[in-house]
């Protein structure tokens, strides 16, 4: 047997974060060492982080990151290590990781295929490497210039051979995994920024452990991890995996800045299994990079460490799972954005409410897994427990973290402000209520003044709906800048698809926590937090008075029994025509004949007429998507035009394809 401690760590990197991000990779590169891993895989372009954007063009951020890499170097005396940084090369720039053993540079090997779908726009900044392609590239490591292998590489380290897949390269249908075990390599090492989505756990596993076995290797798999740039969340999953057999799987959705997984592996099982695959001769006809190093070894094999929560088992995963990643995206995005704390504009209705649970749960995640001191401190908060030595209590940093505020008007009733309050007493968050009527109607005295007549019901029914809602933003936003707090935007999907939400009213904040996921699953995921509850917190029967009611604006006088679904239609049908129309890019026509042949029991005329609603409002209203605060991204049916769904703020508005419509279906 030749059996290594191989490893790898998910790391919560920030962007440019020079310093910190360096001093995260010493600590992780530390804790590797005094674990005896001999070989460590950290996560793509961990260096400079990955959501760098435009800033990725700038040379001085190329030059910075040989810098940091120089000034990490002494730290990987006695290891081999995987550090990902963006490095130019003659024209280009490529996105590149970097081994180093035992303190020395082997060379960089650089990504062959690009992520350029959904949020990812790699090809904007990066070059894909072409395969097979091997040069030189100098860079100054501080003892002057020095020319390093680049390009398609693979490494001898002491007689145990390494290859590299990046992130997207193991997506592809032509994986580099399979030249390289053609070349005969040892372990793949794939440090990776692959942003969360539900479910998408599932897809990693089996791209891992199919690679290991049909490659016959060793696999190892690092994760990014946190709310690294604002938008997308990384949930740090690192997969270790040796010839179809799955040996350990870290923790996801981790609070700590890094996390480390390693097991002990068996060289020879897997030089074994590679001698009996059918590949073919491998063209490369060029020698690996030799690396004077010997591995430590490892002196016995060690069982599988599956550290999977039991919730990834469960029968409520995507209900965990969005509770985990949003939870984790907060609490990243308050302490990176330097907020000290959270304020929700509490309506008493499920999306405000699901914002606040959230809130709510990145304090006590935080708390259960960093200990109350520590999330203290990150979250800004100098509470402490009742003697003030003590830790404190996780009620203590909710109440200091979360302020909810109910703000009245004419038309609020008192079941939505029973229900505000009673959920802000349940999450243990602090309380206000604003009258804020009288500010209604000083600014409806100054346009009636304006006009020389009354606003009516009757005739300016919108105008009147939408002055509700934002003469409660200033007051909000004062709160929190006084505090300096973060303003949680209440929109979600449903609502940002046809514009059913007020500019600079329910839409005022710096993030829009649930704008990526839409009304149904939110009212669904509400019923569970009340019941049920993450593994670790249980439910919040607070929650039941949130979840009788019926969605509504509550902005018309309540004789006129206003609710969502009467203003637009049913949660359930919009949201099905959202992903037609949107996620799927089909016309009106096919969006009701689709709907016609899944909805029998629906008359054709009405699914019509909602079809035509939906995309006439769509059209209408994407000047206000592109307005609204950043969200997180969830799923593939993100609405978010800075990230995932473009659209012009002008156009036709399906006009012709809709006359098409109305004709067929004899509107």
């Amino acid at each position: 047997m030749q059996l290594i401690r191989v490893g790898g760590t998910a790391l919560n990197q920030t962007p440019l974060d020079w310093n910190g991000n360096r001093d995260r990779i010493v600590a992780a590169l530390r804790e590797a060492r005094e674990r005896g891993v001999a070989v460590l895989c950290l996560p793509e372009l961990a260096i400079s982080g990955y959501g760098c954007e435009d800033a990725f063009q700038s040379p001085g951020l190329h030059r910075m990151a040989v810098r940091v890499l120089a000034e990490i170097l002494p730290e990987t005396r006695g290891i081999v290590a995987a550090l990902g940084l963006p490095v130019r090369f003659e024209s280009s720039l490529y996105d590149s990781v970097c081994l180093v053993a035992d303190g020395k540079v082997a060379g960089f090997v650089a990504k062959q295929y690009l992520a350029g779908d959904g949020i990812h726009y790699e090809p904007r900044w990066f070059r894909p490497w072409p395969r097979g392609r091997r040069g030189m590239v100098e860079v100054d490591l501080g003892e002057g210039p020095q020319r390093v292998p680049f390009g398609d590489l693979r490494f001898d380290v002491g007689g145990v051979r390494i290859g590299f897949e990046i992130c997207e390269d193991a997506w592809a249908a032509s994986r580099p995994g399979s030249d390289l075990a053609a070349r005969g390599v040892d372990l793949i090492l794939n440090p990776s920024a692959s942003h969360f989505a539900f479910a998408k756990e599932e897809v990693r596993r089996r791209l891992v452990l199919e690679g290991s076995r049909a490659f016959g290797v060793t696999y190892v798999y690092a994760n990014m991890l946190g709310n690294e740039a604002g938008r997308a969340i990384y949930d740090g999953s690192v997969l270790l995996a040796s010839v179809g057999q799955m040996l350990a799987e870290g923790r996801r959705f981790s609070f700590a800045d890094r996390v480390l997984t390693d097991a002990v592996v068996d060289l020879d099982v897997a030089r074994l299994s590679q001698a009996r695959l059918s590949v073919g001769a491998s063209a490369d006809v060029e020698a690996p990079v030799v690396v004077p190093f010997s591995l430590p070894a490892a002196s016995q094999l060690s069982p599988p460490r599956m550290l999977r929560d039991a919730w990834e088992t469960g029968p409520h995963v995507k209900e965990e799972e969005f509770a985990r990643a949003v939870a984790l995206g907060l609490f990243d995005y308050l302490r990176k954005s330097r907020s000290r704390g959270f304020v929700v504009s509490a309506s008493g209705g499920a999306d405000s409410s699901a914002v606040a649970c959230l809130a709510a749960l990145a304090v006590r995640f935080a708390s259960a897994e960093l200990g109350g001191s520590a999330a203290a401190c990150r979250l800004g908060c100098e509470e402490k427990g009742a003697d003030g030595e003590r830790e404190p209590q996780v009620e203590q940093l909710v109440n200091a973290t979360l302020s909810c505020v109910y703000q009245a008007t004419a038309n609020s009733g008192s079941v939505t402000r029973a229900a505000a309050e009673g959920l802000a007493r349940g999450l243990g968050a602090t309380y206000h209520e604003f009258d804020v009527e009288a500010i209604v109607g000083r600014y409806t005295h100054l346009v009636e003044s304006a006009l020389g007549r009354s606003l009516s019901w009757q005739t300016d029914d919108l105008a009147l709906q939408n002055i509700q809602a934002r003469v409660r933003s200033p007051g909000v936003w004062m709160l929190a800048n006084v505090s300096g707090a973060l303003l949680l935007s209440t929109s979600n999907r449903s609502e940002a698809a046809v514009g059913y939400a007020t500019m600079d009213g329910d839409t005022s904040g710096g993030l829009a926590p649930i704008a990526g996921i839409d009304k149904a699953f939110l009212r669904s995921w509400l019923g569970w937090m009340e019941h049920y509850g993450p593994q670790g917190v249980g439910p919040l029967p607070a929650l039941e008075a949130i979840n009788a009611q019926q969605p509504t604006a509550e902005l018309r006088p309540p004789e006129a029994s206003q609710t969502d679904e009467a203003d637009l239609m049913p949660y359930a049908m919009l949201d099905l025509i959202e992903r037609f129309s949107i996620r799927d890019k089909q016309m009106p026509l096919e969006v009701w004949e689709r709907l016609c042949g899944e909805l029998p029991e629906q008359p054709p005329r009405q699914l019509a007429a909602w079809t035509e609603r939906f995309f006439r409002l769509w059209c209408r209203n994407q000047w206000k998507r592109e307005r609204y605060a950043p969200c997180f991204h969830l799923d593939d049916e993100n609405l978010d035009p800075k990230t995932w769904c473009r659209f012009p703020i002008l156009s036709g508005g399906f006009d012709r394809e809709l006359a098409e419509l109305r004709a067929v279906a004899g509107l």
